[in-house]
């Protein structure tokens, strides 16, 4: 029963703070250019709100890809600039149109 108790006093304790740490993705849109290109570069991997039921995910380098993968140049639409290079994205290079 004291067990039952101690789980019951941690879990109530727990989630509140679990609930802050999970925060809605920033918004792309709502950005400059050069703000979500110093958030990628500070955080070195963002996932931005791209649209209403879009995100995407930008890399500052190809250190934030997946072993195989390769760093291309990823465009996004920001506040001032409907075409900012915000970063990179990861891709396999067997499907990026570069490599053709």
């Amino acid at each position: 029963m004291r067990s039952l108790a101690k789980i019951i006093a941690i879990t109530i304790f727990t989630i509140p703070a679990l609930s802050q740490v999970a925060q809605a993705r920033p918004d792309l849109r709502r950005m400059t250019c050069s703000q979500a290109q110093h958030m990628v570069q500070r955080n070195g991997a963002v996932v931005f709100t791209t649209g209403q039921y879009t995100f995407s995910r930008y890399v500052a380098d190809v250190r934030y890809c997946d072993r195989g993968q390769l760093a291309y140049p990823k465009l996004g639409p920001t506040r001032d600039n409907p075409r900012c290079l915000v970063g990179y994205e990861c891709r396999e290079p067997l499907f990026s149109p570069w490599d053709r």
